[in-house]
């Protein structure tokens, strides 16, 4: 794919092909043959299984954090299964017979539930079947930028993504140090998604400017979840 990561005033590219880690042979997720956006999942399934990821990319962790960077325009260029496989399981995905995951959880309670809003549906992410949970077939992008304070420059992004978090999950053993130690989960399992979506030359920017009611009410989530981060990812637009 030719990218070069623009990083600050340097350019760099990746030592390898970076082909692998920016497509994928997989049909595109959100794509028609006109090139509207629509979810690929228009069917009756109410669950999708995601691709397989690989143990290693092709962009080192130091490219991938020398290049990340908060972007706030995005072109609609469409994912494939494979790049919402991977931003998935960057952020919460099983990494361990045990059960453990890509991001630290104090105690193992795992607290957090990751939501992905795209064109023509919502869905949840579950770590253990690596599958999403389809929750809503409709598009709620515009219903989330307007509960994020009317910041409707990322309403357009391909891939809006929710961590919201049961803080009860983890109060049961930790009492009142759950709150501070959801907070600091939410921050390690955001930055890996980040992460991954640098290293595939996506960009994305965490958000937490909102009305948490607002948000809740557009997810229709259970009163004891609680949002608290969103991160919009896509294409960079020039």
């Amino acid at each position: 794919c030719a990218i070069a990561f623009q990083c600050g005033a340097a350019v760099l590219r990746p030592l390898c092909d970076c082909e692998a880690a920016c497509t994928s042979a997989s049909e595109p997720l959100l794509a028609t043959e006109e090139g509207d956006s629509v979810s690929f999942w228009n069917g009756s399934a109410d669950t999708i299984q995601l691709p397989p990821v690989p143990r290693a990319g092709e962009v080192s962790i130091e490219e991938a954090i020398w290049c990340r960077r908060s972007i706030r325009s995005f072109t609609d260029e469409a994912p494939t299964p494979d790049i919402v496989s991977r931003l998935l399981w960057a952020a919460q995905g099983v990494t361990s017979e045990e059960g453990f995951r890509s991001a630290p959880s104090a105690g193992a309670t795992y607290p957090l539930e990751v939501f992905l809003a795209a064109a023509g549906h919502l869905s949840r992410y579950e770590p253990e079947g690596h599958r999403l949970i389809i929750t809503m077939r409709k598009d709620v992008r515009k219903a989330l930028a307007k509960a994020a304070l009317g910041q409707h420059w990322f309403d357009n992004a391909p891939l809006i993504f929710i961590l919201a978090a049961d803080v009860s999950r983890t109060s049961v053993r930790y009492g009142k140090r759950a709150d501070l130690y959801v907070h600091i989960e939410v921050g390690c399992a955001s930055e890996n998604l980040m992460l991954q979506a640098a290293a595939m030359g996506w960009g994305s920017v965490p958000i937490g400017a909102f009305l948490e009611e607002d948000v809740s009410r557009v997810l229709e989530l259970p009163k004891e979840w609680t949002p608290y981060l969103i991160v919009p990812v896509g294409v960079e637009a020039e």
